[in-house]
């Protein structure tokens, strides 16, 4: 029985071989890659645990929750106005992405494919806005926007970029220069308007700056701190970063609170970036141009 047991054992063990040799080929070739992963999912997984804790956990030295408090998520709602935050927040980063696109593109496509007096000096200008810190005409703005009474609200962080963007029309600017100019004579030749030729042919193959540069856009508008701080004064205006600093300090020992909102603040982000990520993928396959 033993000699059977040995001989039915034996055709495996050089299968087994090959594939543990694989398997340490594979981290000994990813180890970096591997514990960078670790050093930014590490924060990830403290703050999800610390989430579902009871309050009286998160004061001790504990990392695994002895029990898993769901309700700790529901309690932020209840003790927030973290909808009306979220409205916020998606108001002015949907409204300022867009509004920022509708803007930056065709100044753009401007100083990449026309040729006018003064162009080297508008992309000076542009590039001299990226170097100015809006600390330094914070005053003077906000003084335009007092007297149009709109303080107050979130309209003074949206409305501006209907006036444009320099990082995005430097971006876009960048990869627009990069499409060959055969693309925009062969939609002329066919008749097509300068706003034509935008739509039709320049828009698709920018598809990556483009969601590039809108991705930049709504990050740093769901991230902002300092304009809602500036203008937005009632608690009904603010939006979840401001809101989430309030929470902090209303909450300072419960831990577990602070770290279930700061998810939930996160969560959104997440799924917007998974979702830019096809964005990504689609349109560098559908360019597929050299400049």
């Amino acid at each position: 029985m033993t000699t059977l047991t040995m001989k039915r054992a034996t055709p495996s063990s050089p299968a087994r071989g090959p594939r543990t040799r694989r398997v340490l080929y594979w981290i000994a070739t990813h180890a970096i890659a591997v514990a960078l992963s670790l050093m930014f999912v590490a924060p990830l997984v403290f703050v999800a645990l610390t989430a579902v804790m009871s309050t009286d956990q998160t004061l001790t030295g504990d990392l695994w929750p002895d029990t898993w408090n769901w309700g700790n998520f529901a309690e932020v709602f209840a003790r927030s106005r973290l909808l009306a935050w979220l409205g916020n927040t998606f108001l002015y980063a949907g409204l300022g992405t867009a509004f920022m696109l509708l803007s930056s593109i065709p100044v753009a496509y401007a100083m990449a494919r026309f040729r006018f007096r003064g162009r080297r000096l508008a992309f000076l200008a542009v590039i001299t806005m990226m170097m100015l810190p809006p600390q330094v005409v914070a005053v003077p703005v906000y003084l335009i926007w007092a007297r149009l009474d709109l303080t107050g609200t979130l309209w003074p962080l949206i409305l501006p970029m209907l006036f444009g963007d320099a990082f995005s029309i430097f971006l876009l600017r960048q990869f627009l220069v990069t499409i060959p100019r055969e693309y925009t004579e062969a939609a002329r030749v066919d008749g097509c308007s300068d706003l034509q030729t935008l739509i039709r042919v320049i828009l698709p193959m920018a598809r990556p700056a483009i969601a590039a540069v809108g991705l930049f856009q709504f990050f740093y508008c769901w991230n902002d701190y300092y304009g809602p701080l500036l203008y937005a004064r009632t608690e009904e205006n603010w939006t979840l970063s401001l809101g989430l600093a309030s929470f902090r300090a209303l909450h300072s020992v419960q831990w577990n609170l602070t770290m279930a909102a700061t998810l939930l603040v996160m969560a959104p982000v997440i799924v917007v970036f998974f979702f830019a990520q096809k964005v990504f993928i689609e349109g560098v396959t559908l360019t597929g141009v050299k400049g």
